[in-house]
This record gives structure tokens, sequence and C-alpha cells, in this order.
């Protein structure tokens, strides 16, 4: 495969026989960052999950503290009371049924996460097939199916996001910008980390972290050690 000039001038800060400790991992991501835009500083965590297995499957949310560094546009479900309560909470849209067929029949989906009020599910779930395969489903593990919109919806603004195990076990997330401070972004990735760790299957047996890589969307990918993360179940 071939790599643009910049990629490959970046690849040179990189030793990939190394397994860097998180804080020298981020400050060559950083420095490998040369796009023209701010890239986004993303974890790739390989696990020693199956994820065919519910019982080996990882999901949850964590409130990044410095944020993501995106502006995020929030989806609320709701009706009666709640939507006053979600539009006051600063949600981006807020609706009911008449919104499924902008979403399933004109392809509506200028939005990051949905939101919805248990009693709203019946709805939502009419589409499925389509938030589904976006990873927009709203789901009680990830506090997104919820009473609390106005927790839901400050906490999402604040930089909350989503993790979940992919078809070949790998959480991928993003940590913030090139541009945040490593100090912002080691503090990120710790509050990422604790989450992960806390996430474990109880099912597992063996490794749960085989390997971390922190990247930038267009930089080289950066190997950090697990030494630290390691839990072995027998």
């Amino acid at each position: 495969m071939k790599r643009g000039k910049r990629y490959v001038e970046a690849a040179k800060l990189v030793d990939r026989a190394t397994l860097y400790d998180a804080a020298d991992a981020l400050a060559i991501v950083k420095k490998a960052a040369v796009a023209k835009f701010d890239e986004t500083v993303e974890v790739h965590i390989r696990t020693g999950c199956d994820g065919r297995h519910a019982e080996q499957q990882i999901r949850g949310a964590v409130v990044l503290p410095n944020g993501t560094g995106k502006t995020v546009k929030v989806l609320v479900f709701a009706k009666g009371d709640k939507i006053n309560e979600a539009e006051a909470a600063g949600a981006d849209y807020v609706g009911g049924e008449e919104l499924i067929p902008k979403i399933q029949n004109e392809g509506w989906l200028d939005f990051d996460v949905v939101v919805a009020t248990p009693d709203m599910m019946g709805v939502v779930g009419r589409l499925g097939k389509v938030l589904g395969p976006k990873g927009l489903m709203p789901n009680p593990k990830a506090g997104t199916v919820t009473m609390d919109v106005t927790k839901a919806v400050n906490d999402i603004k604040a930089g909350k996001i989503e993790y979940r195990l992919d078809k070949t076990n790998i959480v991928h997330v993003p940590v913030g910008k090139a541009s945040f401070s490593e100090e912002a972004l080691q503090e990120n990735f710790n509050a990422l980390m604790d989450a992960i760790v806390k996430a474990k299957p109880s099912a597992l047996k063996g490794q749960y972290l085989r390997s971390i890589t922190l990247t930038s969307t267009m930089g080289p990918g950066v190997k950090v050690s697990v030494a630290k993360f390691i839990i072995v179940f027998l």
C-alpha cells in the first residue's frame, strides 16, 4: 500500500518494535498529526473477548473529562413534559412519531447520538434497520434510554462516548483532538481505560486486553504497553 509523504515522515517518529507507555505514545501521536485539519486521536483496543457470545460482549459509555473536541448533535425521542425538558437541556432535535418517515423515507441522519425515553422505544424500534447498522440505536447500557433526559443530553454534550466490541473483538474510541494538550489527552485516555477495565465480562477466561494502539486520523499507529492494564483470568 502506497503511503503519502507526510505519513512516511510521521511514521519515522515511531519505533514499531517498542511498546510505549501512554504518555510517550500520546506525545508521538500529537507530533505525527501533521494533516491540515485538527485530527482526531483514537484508541484501538484488541481484546480477548469473543463477541459471538452475549456474555462476552463489552458495551458502555464514559464521559471524557476534557470532551472529544467535537460538537455533537443530539436527537431526543420524547413526549409530553419530556419534550420541554430535552429542549431546555440543549438537544438539537426533539420529536416523536412524526420523525419516523423523515428518517426512514428521506434518509435524514443529521445527528450523532439518539436518546429516547423508555415509553418511546416502541416508536424508535421501527427505525432499527436504519439506526442499528450506524450504531445510533438508543441503548440502556449506554445511558441513552432513560427518563433523565437532562442528564443524558448534558453528558453527551460534555463529551460522553460509547464503546463497544466490533466484529473482530476490537474497541475503537476517540479520546480527543490533536490540538488537545498531552495532559488533556492523558486524562481522557485514563478515564476510558478505567471504564474498559471495569467492563471486563465475568465469563471471560484468559487475557482480557491483548493490545492497545493510539493513532490520529491520518497518522501511524503507536503501540501502548498493556502491562499496566493486563488482567488474566484462568
